[in-house]
């Protein structure tokens, strides 16, 4: 099977030519897709620009009428993921391999987001010692930092160039050695955690390790739960132990640190049995004091490590928080069941901790009752989220309801 190589053949037409190359030599198969606009490609590519355009629902006439380049690099994103998908779907495709500045970059990979989790994804560009987080999302993507423009071959980006031609080489023949996730035989439970829930979620993760499944425990940085979230909805995992929900306070409150509007969902839309609980929600992440802004001046904080400060969320927030939990859980299509804390939300959230707040507990406690459909389960119990017996609970309550899906 081929490594697809994306990119401009009319602006980057020699850097193509040289890696290619290389991969040949190596006896690895290429497919050129070329997302060229203007100038007539370097050399024929195997998937020329109107099949690109086309894919797009466009045309490349239609493209060049427009003379819009925003316009043209969307395009030319957008009909690069449908035939990376379909490359993919026929069994066509090993790996994809990129380069190219901001326009490349964006093209390739937004090819490389639309490929599932082990399939090789390299990325040269010039970006690549920036923020990658758009390029990357929750994806395998290899960024490779270019060191120098790459417009023509020299002796840096030569050496670049078949650096990244050799890490592809690489990755291949691993991945012709070791089995995947995909074919694993231990099946997937997910797991969210915080460095103030990390004993929850560790214990939590032994008992069903023990069990006989294979833990992937997420920081719950925003990245974190979007990836988390991304590997539920690619049907790869079997069950979600949800101890770690504060990015959804960081969405609704304006922290840095959310995952976005779709968190908590996947699992529910698909149907994996999933528990959950409010861990962390008495917290919204922000970076060093200086950047938090103005408008939470009067709350209280608590300076994490100089780089991150937390503030502690409000009554009136936790009662937003406990109903959007309900609504998302009372939504799921498979077996669901919330835990709740009653001893605090987080190692910040006991008596004598900066951040317990009663009030602002009861507030999320009262909301998650009186929002949760009658068929989810809501256990509360008289437990701090990191006791021991509050993790086990969550743990026997997930493997209870994966057994039963066993038979």
């Amino acid at each position: 099977m081929p490594v697809l190589l994306i990119g401009t053949l009319d602006t980057k037409g020699v850097e193509f030519a040289f890696v290619r190359d290389r991969l040949l030599q190596a006896g690895v198969a290429c497919l050129v897709l070329d997302a060229g606009v203007l100038q007539p490609p370097l050399f024929t590519p195997d998937v020329p620009r109107e099949q690109v355009y086309a894919a797009a629902g466009t045309t490349l006439d239609l493209v060049r009428a427009a003379g819009d380049r925003g316009q043209a690099v969307a395009a030319a994103a957008k009909g690069a993921a449908a035939i990376a998908q379909r490359l993919h779907a026929e069994g066509r495709l090993e790996g994809v391999l990129g380069l190219g500045g901001s326009a490349g970059t964006t093209i390739a990979t937004s090819a490389m987001r639309a490929l599932p989790f082990g399939l090789p994804k390299i990325m040269v560009s010039t970006l690549a010692s920036g923020q990658v987080r758009p390029y990357v999302g929750v994806r395998d993507v290899c960024m490779f930092h270019s060191v120098v423009d790459l417009s023509g071959l020299n002796r840096i980006s030569r050496t670049v160039l078949a650096n990244a031609a050799g890490a592809m080489i690489g990755m291949l023949q691993s991945s012709h050695r070791h089995q995947t996730v995909v074919t694993a035989d231990r099946p997937l439970v997910t797991a969210t955690m915080f460095g103030v829930t990390t004993p929850c979620v560790e214990a939590g993760r032994a008992l069903v390790e023990e069990a006989g499944y294979e833990v992937l425990v997420f920081h719950a940085t925003g990245t974190g739960g979007q990836t988390m979230e991304a590997f539920v909805r690619d049907g790869l995992i079997a069950g979600v132990l949800d101890v770690t929900t504060t990015e959804l306070a960081d969405e609704l409150v304006g922290g840095i640190l959310s995952a976005g509007p779709d968190r908590l969902t996947a699992a529910a839309l698909r149907g994996v049995p999933q528990v959950i609980a409010p861990g962390a929600l008495d917290m919204v992440n922000f970076g060093p004091p200086e950047t938090v802004p103005d408008r939470f001046r009067d709350r209280r904080f608590y300076p994490h490590n100089p780089t991150v400060t937390l503030m502690r969320t409000t009554p009136e927030e936790n009662d937003h928080l406990g109903k959007e939990i309900a609504h998302k859980a009372s939504a799921a299509r498979g077996p669901t069941e919330v835990y709740v804390p009653l001893g605090g939300v987080s190692a910040l959230d006991r008596e004598g901790q900066p951040f317990w707040h009663p009030e602002a507990d009861r507030a999320l406690f009262d909301s998650l009752r009186l929002w949760m459909s009658p068929h989810v389960r809501l256990i509360e119990l008289d437990l701090h989220i990191n006791d021991p017996a509050f993790s086990r609970a969550m743990a026997e309550g997930l493997l209870k309801m994966l057994r039963k899906g066993k038979n």
